[in-house]
């Protein structure tokens, strides 16, 4: 992806992985499922919570960029491109999430130069990590009937 991305796998989970394999649980529908989930957590994140993965709200726009909005757009909620830009792909044992959108590591990170803040979209959270693991968990133990 050009714009930017998340990597992410599940640290801490070797054991589990391992398990895993032994029972033969496929691994790769579970690699599949963790990247839609995440995908959706993040897609969440930008048109509702407003918040970087750590749940503090982004920074507001600057009043004199709130009057250059139109009726319906919020933060990074103008024409829906960035939302519709999310995805995520399977790097060998890695899940990538993330926009394709040049513009997107501006939200992410901020401007180089100060005048756009970093709006994090990215990531996970606490609740997203337990989403995560409720996930494996519940694909592991399927997996055993």
């Amino acid at each position: 992806m050009a714009g930017t991305q998340l990597t992410f796998d599940i640290k801490g989970l070797e054991a589990a992985t391992a398990a895993i394999n032994a029972i033969g649980a496929n691994v790769d529908q579970i690699y599949i499922a963790a990247g839609a989930l995440v995908e959706s957590q993040t897609r969440r994140r930008i048109a509702q919570e407003k918040t970087t993965p750590d749940g503090t709200p982004w920074v507001a726009w600057s009043e004199s960029y709130k009057k250059s909005r139109k009726r319906g757009q919020s933060l990074l909620m103008a024409s829906g491109d960035l939302l519709d830009s999310i995805a995520w792909t399977i790097s060998g044992e890695d899940i990538e999430v993330g926009s394709n959108l040049i513009y997107a590591a501006v939200h992410q990170h901020g401007s180089a130069d100060g005048t756009t803040p970093a709006r994090p979209f990215l990531g996970l959270s606490a609740d997203n990590e337990n989403e995560l693991l409720e996930l494996v968990t519940g694909m592991v133990a399927g997996s055993l009937q």
